[in-house]
């Protein structure tokens, strides 16, 4: 079954950090690899990138996120004024918004005061502004769930890179990193009903052309061997 409304802007959130946390960490080390570095610093790139690329997100997600948040704090403080020194005006305006979804005049009245005498400010936020407490913006919990995305996806590819660093990293966390998109992918469309096939090879060709960029700039700017 398909992923509720209310929940598809976490998952969208989750799995866009896991890839990023995913191809950032593993183009990365691949390209660090490609230019024949020791394991040492393929250890310190791929450390830093996670760890750099999960501040980032943080950081990205907590600024865009309170914006959103002082922006309906705005509409809020707004609407409350409104409701303060026209409520007849704001009556008829909940009043027309049912009307236009399909209630006939008078019933979409009677709703309309219903609402207003239990919670005139709620009615108002969910119906003319879009707002609800689910969907209300959170900067803190956005900004850790952005980091601890991006980390849990970096992690996959740094402990292959490691590993892999005495054998053929470029090709190993290239691979387990594709794979990964991959299953991610297949995962995020089940869950959003979206077609499988195309979403896995969306994220595996644009993927791949991402490693294979780097590993060739790696190589460019290599050391010896």
């Amino acid at each position: 079954m398909a992923a509720k409304m209310e929940d598809s802007g976490w998952l969208r959130a989750a799995v866009l950090g896991a890839n990023d946390g995913i191809v950032s960490t593993a183009a990365l080390i691949v390209g660090v690899a490609a230019s024949n570095a020791d394991s040492h610093a393929i250890l310190v790139a791929g450390v830093a990138g996670v760890v750099a690329g999960a501040m980032s997100m943080a950081t990205g997600e907590y600024v865009s996120v309170h914006t959103q948040s002082d922006l309906e704090a705005a509409a809020l403080k707004r609407e409350k004024s409104e409701l303060r020194t026209d409520a007849e005006g704001e009556l008829r305006e909940l009043t027309g918004i049912y009307v236009k979804r399909g209630l006939k005049p008078k019933l979409a009245r009677e709703v309309a005061e219903q609402l207003t005498e239990h919670d005139a400010l709620a009615a108002h936020a969910r119906d003319e502004l879009g707002m609800s407490l689910q969907t209300q913006a959170r900067p803190m919990q956005a900004a850790m769930a952005s980091a601890a995305s991006f980390a849990s996806g970096g992690a996959l590819p740094l402990l292959v890179g490691v590993l892999a660093a005495s054998f053929h990293p470029v090709a190993i966390v290239s691979a387990s990193a594709l794979a990964a998109l991959a299953i991610l992918g297949a995962v995020s469309a089940r869950q959003t009903g979206a077609p499988t096939g195309k979403a896995v090879m969306r994220v595996t060709f644009w993927s791949a052309l991402a490693l294979g960029v780097t590993a060739g700039v790696g190589a460019l700017f290599g050391v010896a061997a």
